[in-house]
């Protein structure tokens, strides 16, 4: 599975982030119709004081999670390059987890599939909020070719553990 071209990707600007987890609220409010942290898209490590790490799918250009899904219940929208679940097919197996190298895809109680980003189709509202609150640490750009994205594809606590050396070592 290759990246569609032009895909979308949210770059984050981490020493902008400022932990208020306005993103957290915005994308739960945006899928779930209430405020549901657990159940966003987007999620806020902070595990140093001041040093928050927004992490979520970063479309990694190879896919591991939808090959990785034995049902199919996990596809790429050809027009954003986001990961798409689909409920119905989905069993909860794992193998997404797994296969990410973020561990990205969410179980959460209450949920018969797993979440995972989906770009709001083309229009991110944890960016737009970021952005509408001065902060801007979350930006939706177009992805350009052959880009480091694996970077970002890291489990939270790692990256937080990279952030917090850089910062406080």
């Amino acid at each position: 599975m290759s990246t569609p071209q032009g895909q979308l990707w949210i770059l984050v600007d981490y020493t902008a982030c400022s932990g208020c987890r306005l993103c957290e609220i915005a994308c739960s409010l945006k899928h779930e119709g209430v405020i549901w942290p657990s159940a966003s898209r987007i999620t806020v490590y902070e595990h140093y004081p001041g040093a928050p790490v927004p992490q979520y799918c970063v479309q990694c250009p190879d896919y591991p999670c939808v090959n990785a899904c034995p049902t199919k219940a996990l596809r790429v929208d050809q027009a954003t390059g986001a990961v798409l679940v689909d409920p119905s097919l989905c069993t909860l197996c794992l193998k997404c987890v797994e296969a990410c190298p973020g561990k990205i895809p969410k179980v959460v109680k209450g949920k018969k599939y797993v979440l995972i980003c989906d770009l709001c189709m083309g229009d991110p509202v944890c960016a737009k909020e970021c952005s509408r609150a001065g902060y801007n640490a979350l930006k939706v750009i177009r992805k350009p070719a052959n880009t480091g994205i694996k970077h970002y594809a890291k489990p939270g606590s790692t990256l937080a553990e990279e952030l917090g050396r850089k910062y406080f070592t």
